[in-house]
């Protein structure tokens, strides 16, 4: 997908090859894999207050820092974990952000999971299983919001309405491509 007739969203992510890959073959695109939406669950709440292109271009050292995002080994993390996460250069070294992962994992492993059957089946709930249309200059909006209210009683870290909006858009359960661009022709074609 790299010639140069494709129309796509605007954006400098053009500019950077891995970030042009990410937007043409994984960003909006409907996700019910449970590692992936769980990774990018956990990646998505770690870019509070950073760019995606910082995580993007950090995403294979995430993978390998948090055992390739095995639900079950980063729930299970302990001081010893922490401390080792918190000097790898390669991932973002907040110990609050580290700390909530972890937390957050808890959540997912002993609230959501035997609540909902899945992980997927919670995230993709809030829209009862469907795509939602967004415009790209669009931050939060009533799915994500109800997500973090959500998520907030359970005690969740670093999940507000706009970094979980943002997830959502990642693992296509908000398609925020513009009508223009190929990818949201080919994700309407799929629904």
């Amino acid at each position: 997908m790299m010639t140069e007739n494709i129309i796509r969203c605007p954006g400098d992510y053009q500019k950077d090859p891995l970030y042009l890959k990410y937007h043409d073959e994984e960003w909006g695109r409907p996700c019910h894999d449970e590692r992936m939406l769980y990774e990018m669950f956990v990646i998505e709440l770690f870019q509070a207050g950073l760019s995606w292109r910082t995580l993007l271009h950090k995403r294979e050292n995430f993978e390998k820092a948090y055992d390739y995002f095995d639900l079950q080994k980063v729930a299970d993390y302990g001081e010893d974990k922490i401390k080792a996460l918190m000097q790898d250069k390669g991932i973002i070294r907040s110990e609050p952000k580290i700390r909530g992962s972890i937390t957050n994992s808890r959540i997912i492993r002993d609230q959501i999971i035997p609540e909902y059957g899945s992980f997927d089946a919670f995230v993709w709930h809030f829209t009862d299983g469907r795509s939602i249309c967004e415009k790209m200059d669009v931050s939060s909006d009533e799915y994500s919001d109800r997500m973090a209210a959500d998520l907030k009683k359970r005690g969740m870290k670093y999940a507000g309405s706009v970094s979980l909006f943002s997830f959502l858009q990642a693992v296509g359960v908000i398609n925020s491509h513009t009508e223009e661009c190929f990818c949201y022709q080919e994700i309407m074609r799929q629904l």
